[in-house]
């Protein structure tokens, strides 16, 4: 009778704990309406299926057609890339985070709950920064010297061990995105204001793809580089690494405005998003033939 009664109270201390384990996790994420302002960085974090959105406020998440807001870990998250286990970081600590500032690299492998310490914390808030989504490979423009390097391009194939100074020549114009390849790191993209630019040596030259266009956004998959570009109007267009044969995409219609972000699903190939200067956001889940807006001036629909 004791034994019975023994294994009657394990298994209701199992469910308790069990039960917690899934309140916590749902209390994470909690239902949002309301802005999302100050966008930067957008991408599928993780295998949760969730587009994750990086704002001044923490992170917001579009899955499954709801809005959902993280309740902790409100930081201001800056050169944020989404990989294939979570995502990689910068920027400066919320109201509610004991991390210094500038908080330099951290990363997340559990959807935002805990942030983990890669370089640079409490030296360096780095916009201008790519991360492989396989790799993990970071490529990125160091703004102003450190304790360990000077301001400049430089990469790290040892998840921020160690550095290599890049040389990024033919590179020109103001910085406004990067973006590396997947696997390959010999691929990295760069938008600027002169334009967007390739480079299939590692970031030591660049190659400009672009004619008389600002460029806005550089987003790689596997096979492509998608990039967005603006002169009289935004463009949107494929580059194929293969062969180097570039497509024009079909857009959303939009009015002085442009993709600054590009992300695609990898769970679901045919699965696009792209978010705009004017904070605007659009999905399209038949590989960019049609697009559906959910964000409209920063508002959620």
């Amino acid at each position: 009778m004791m034994k019975k009664a023994m294994i009657i109270v394990t298994l209701v201390a199992g469910l308790f704990v069990a039960g917690c384990s899934s309140s916590e996790s749902k209390e994470f994420e909690v239902s949002f309406d309301g802005s999302v302002d100050h966008v930067h960085g957008m991408g599928y974090a993780g295998s949760d299926k969730g587009l994750y959105f990086a704002t001044h406020t923490g992170l917001k998440i579009y899955r499954d057609g709801e809005w959902l807001e993280t309740t902790k870990n409100l930081n201001d998250y800056m050169g944020f890339n989404a990989v294939d286990e979570g995502f990689y970081t910068s920027g400066h600590p919320g109201e509610d985070s004991d991390l210094p500032n500038p908080i330099g690299i951290q990363r997340s492998f559990d959807g935002g709950k805990t942030l983990e310490s890669v370089k640079f914390e409490g030296e360096t808030d780095f916009h201008g920064m790519a991360v492989g989504y396989k790799s993990h490979d970071i490529f990125l423009m160091n703004p102003g010297q450190n304790s360990e390097l000077e301001q400049g391009f430089y990469k790290s194939t040892d998840d921020g061990k160690s550095w290599k100074s890049v040389g990024a020549q033919g590179l020109e114009g103001e910085l406004f995105a990067l973006s590396i390849h997947p696997s390959d790191s010999k691929l990295v993209a760069a938008a600027t204001t002169a334009g967007v630019y390739l480079s299939k040596d590692g970031g030591e030259s660049f190659q400009l793809l672009t004619d008389a266009a600002q460029g806005t956004a550089v987003f790689f998959n596997e096979e492509s580089l998608y990039y967005a570009s603006y002169n009289s109007g935004p463009s949107l267009v494929k580059y194929t690494i293969k062969n180097g044969e570039q497509e024009e995409l079909l857009l959303p219609d939009l009015t002085e405005d442009g993709p600054v972000y590009i992300a695609q699903n990898p769970q679901d190939n045919q699965q696009f998003a792209i978010y705009t200067t004017k904070g605007q956001a659009f999905l399209s889940n038949d590989n960019m033939k049609s697009w559906e807006q959910i964000l409209v001036d920063g508002k959620v629909k």
